[in-house]
């Protein structure tokens, strides 16, 4: 299908718009260490909410080294202590977690009143971060090193709640003036010491780090949308390490510079179920079957992709042996009647360079089944409000189904149950609350793995969100001379303590 090629430049030009900002912040010749000099680093999403960390700006700090919680995540998504030394759970809504020795990076101790302070600042956040979307907690000090954290309803999951980037724990500093700012308050092995706006942000190593010191000094950051350019700053040595090089560069780099690793992440056409054309669920089903996910597969992503399984892709092994077939789906509208709709506006963003193009594949698939598309392709920053607030009819997105807990539940409850937080498909179904609802409840690992599938099911009967592809992440930085960056399938870790120029 030629149409579905991508067009390649066999000699890519580095973005004018990328050039002064890493002139600006570039160290690779700076101050040295046991780990060389100073990190150049170029990132895909450029901050959104001015570094706030109750958006996806917290992740961004979390890949970045910067801020801790209570709990980390390992490969398997097992919670680890990180602030919190241990913790035991001493009821079904009661948990005890005791505080590590460690301090902030302003030099006042983390204590149990400053992660009360956090964990009560974050359930008053507007929006509230995703990780409380299906859970009210309480935090009391009972001691200086030990917190009582009481939840409403059983939470089986809450040590892995709280490694949430948007929980993480910052000093009083930080709340001031009525909005709350990490540089210089969070705990972790690098601390933030400037942002300019959303083209850059610089890193010093914390030298009051409770764990291992940072390896390099500093980290220089630019935040670059365009992929393409963020490959070519890696080319040319203007960076040290890329995040996220897009499909259509991978080759180009070669194979020392380009480190492809499965994900947890699924890109979907989220359909707008309560507003437009796609309140109707039978044009929703008529959507669906228009969407050919092996040509996105062979089209855009080179064969650097899954093709699409459910909401739940490879990078969640255990999905494909308790997944169920679909419930109650629609019957889908014919051809004629789907010519007949108005025009539906499709939405996608720059910020993932395969996105767009994927965009244009399926307008070309959604028209071939008779309906009339208009594109709309913007910086992500610029289409989050009207997306969550309804105001796209489709929407094609790229998320990762374990970044909240590091189990699906978090995700489903956010996306597609009633009071979502992250509810771009205007979802409201009874059915699917319940499921989630149950997921949300169960203690056992299989027993919760078995309800989300259902869950699952419910949503993919409504037809809220059509699975396209399963993502592979590609991550660049040449292995010769880069060490100890991290290839997380759940997104949480880039940059660590351990980063260095070899």
């Amino acid at each position: 299908m030629p149409m579905f090629r991508s067009r390649r430049s066999p000699v890519p030009v580095i973005a004018t718009a990328l050039l002064l900002p890493l002139a600006a912040c570039s160290g690779g010749g700076g101050e040295a260490s046991e780990g060389g000099g100073r990190l150049r680093v170029v990132m895909a999403f450029p901050p959104a909410q001015a570094m706030s960390p109750y958006g996806d700006d917290a992740v961004t700090l979390s890949r970045l080294a910067v801020i801790e919680g209570l709990t980390t995540l390992d490969r398997n998504g097992t919670p680890r202590p990180a602030l919190a030394a241990s913790w035991k759970r001493d009821n079904a809504t009661t948990w005890t977690f005791t505080l590590r020795d460690a301090d902030f990076q302003d030099g006042t101790t983390v204590d149990a009143d400053a992660v009360v302070r956090s964990l009560t600042a974050a359930g008053k956040a507007s929006p509230l971060p995703r990780a409380l979307s299906d859970v009210t907690l309480r935090a009391t000090a009972t001691d200086a090193d030990t917190v009582r954290i009481v939840t409403e309803d059983a939470d089986p999951l809450l040590p892995q709640r709280l490694a949430s980037p948007s929980l993480t724990i910052l000093s009083a500093g930080a709340y001031q003036g009525g909005k709350v700012n990490p540089a210089g308050h969070a705990t972790g092995p690098f601390t933030l010491t400037g942002v300019k706006g959303a083209v850059a942000a610089t890193l010093e190593r914390n030298t009051g780090y409770w764990g291992d010191k940072a390896k390099s000094p500093g980290v220089d950051v630019t935040f670059v949308a365009d992929g393409t350019a963020r490959a070519n700053a890696l080319r040319t040595d203007a960076v040290d390490v890329a995040e996220y090089v897009p499909i259509s560069q991978a080759s180009l780099l070669g194979d020392g510079f380009v480190h492809e690793f499965p994900s947890a992440r699924t890109n979907g056409l989220s359909l707008n179920t309560r507003h437009g054309v796609f309140a109707d669920p039978a044009m929703r089903a008529a959507a669906r079957e228009a969407i050919d996910s092996k040509a996105l597969v062979d089209g855009v992503y080179e064969g650097r992709a899954d093709t699409a399984q459910g909401l739940l892709g490879p990078g969640v092994p255990w999905a494909a042996k308790d997944r169920t077939a679909p419930t109650s789906r629609a019957k889908a509208a014919g051809q004629d009647e789907v010519a007949k709709t108005k025009e539906i506006v499709l939405a996608t963003y720059t910020n993932r360079p395969e996105l767009p193009e994927v965009a244009t594949i399926v307008q070309q698939q959604l028209e071939k089944r008779g309906f009339t598309v208009k594109q709309v392709v913007r910086d992500y920053a610029q289409l989050e409000a009207d997306a969550l607030a309804g105001r796209y009819d489709a929407f094609i997105q790229a998320r990762n189904t374990l970044l909240d807990t590091a189990d699906p539940v978090s995700y489903l409850a956010s996306d597609f149950t009633c009071d979502g937080t992250f509810n771009i498909s205007q979802l409201c179904d009874p059915r699917v609350d319940a499921a989630v609802t149950e997921a949300a409840s169960l203690a056992g690992t299989e027993e919760r793995h078995r309800a989300e599938t259902t869950a699952e099911a419910a949503v993919l009967g409504a037809d809220a969100l059509v699975p396209l592809v399963h993502e592979r992440f590609v991550q660049g930085y040449d292995d010769a001379r880069v060490e100890g960056v991290a290839l997380d399938p759940m997104e949480r870790t880039l940059i660590t303590a351990d980063t260095r120029i070899g």
